[in-house]
């Protein structure tokens, strides 16, 4: 069984290896040719090809990541086609491969890549997409969202704030700081704007500060302005909950994603979003022994008057349906306020009760 094994593995790294080799290329090209817009538009000194290239390197580790359980697929079908076609896999299986045995055989190497694509998702892409954003924001100016920025609360019952950050600076500092200040009874009591803002033990220094105080003196209020050139304002958000906050959950660790989750649970804000893309980082990788439980049927059909191509364009079109599903869930689900690990899981699901079947009546049955 060592050299069956060895043999069926072999095959599958190589298929899966060039088929992800492949799409990579693809993806490479595509992303090189959409940053060639943003090249010579800062100067001489700004944004230039080598740097465009550098940028779209640094964006392949979150496409394998995307890109893994689908290659997979793709590659195992290929495989096991290729088994069938040329009479291999009978003779694989006259030499003691049964089932549920070639069953074993390649969920072993589906959780080989549940792992691999786990420290992709979850170490290697935030990481690289992180320094992707900090090489674009030291040539193009800055980290931002949008024009609103990203908001972040904080607070008890006695009095809470939120802050709004326009950008980060690529040398790691806020710019364009709102603070609002409420009271226990949810007025406001002062707003601060500050140019820019650096993060310290426990607090954050703000440069260039405008602050406007509400004083409330039973039904009369008066308003005092203040301009300083630094202000300390005591918070508990660091600098991971912000570069958080201005990149998108998807290019996210695990751990960073849970502990933004539990910082806007005590600030009771909305987390459902955050919360599906969790349970998706823990599902996600999953779904590569999901893949290779659906592609194990191939090897038990006949090809003899039938080529193979169009088997492997099914599998092509199964990867993306399942990208395309997985996607899809995560949208609705935040929409319709559904249960975020049951959103995340979903797809996966549905494909293992693909894959079942089709084991159960391809394998067992015939």
């Amino acid at each position: 069984m060592k050299t069956i094994r060895r043999l069926i593995y072999r095959e599958q790294l190589t298929a899966v290896g060039f088929v992800t080799l492949g799409f990579l290329a693809l993806f490479f090209f595509f992303d090189f040719v959409d940053e060639l817009s943003d090249v010579g538009r800062y100067g001489a000194a700004g944004y230039q090809l080598t740097h465009a290239l550098a940028y779209v390197a640094l964006q392949v580790p979150n496409h394998l990541y995307e890109l893994l359980p689908i290659t997979l697929l793709i590659g195992t079908i290929f495989v096991m086609a290729r088994f069938a076609q040329s009479s291999e896999y009978t003779i694989l299986r006259t030499s003691g491969l049964g089932p549920w045995r070639a069953l074993g055989t390649l969920v072993t190497l589906g959780l080989a890549f549940v792992v691999l694509t786990f420290a992709v998702g979850d170490y290697l892409a935030p990481l690289a997409d992180r320094t992707g954003q900090l090489l674009k924001a030291r040539y193009q100016g800055r980290i931002t969202i949008g024009q609103t920025g990203a908001w972040l609360k904080e607070g008890g019952q006695e009095h809470s704030y939120a802050a709004n950050v326009a950008a980060l600076a690529p040398d790691g500092q806020m710019q364009g700081v709102r603070i609002f200040e409420f009271d226990a009874r949810n007025a406001l009591r002062s707003a601060v704007q500050a140019e820019r803002a650096r993060f310290t033990q426990g607090a954050w220094e703000l440069d260039n500060v405008r602050r406007t105080v509400y004083r409330h003196e039973g039904a009369q209020a008066r308003i005092e302005r203040e301009q300083l050139p630094t202000l300390r304002w005591p918070t508990t958000i660091t600098a991971e909950m912000v570069t958080t906050a201005l990149l998108k959950p998807d290019r996210m660790s695990t751990l960073d994603l849970f502990q933004y989750i539990q910082h806007l649970n005590a600030n009771q804000q909305s987390a459902q979003r955050f919360e599906i893309e969790f349970w998706r980082k823990v599902f996600y990788p999953v779904s590569c022994v999901v893949m290779v439980v659906l592609a194990l049927p191939f090897a038990y059909l006949h090809f003899r008057n039938t080529g193979i191509t169009g088997y492997v364009f099914g599998g092509v079109m199964a990867g993306i349906s399942f990208f395309l599903l997985n996607n899809v869930f995560g949208y609705i689900g935040n929409l319709q306020n559904w249960q975020p690990w049951l959103t995340a899981a979903a797809p996966g699901l549905i494909y293992s009760a693909i894959s079942l079947a089709a084991f159960g009546w391809l394998v067992l049955r015939r």
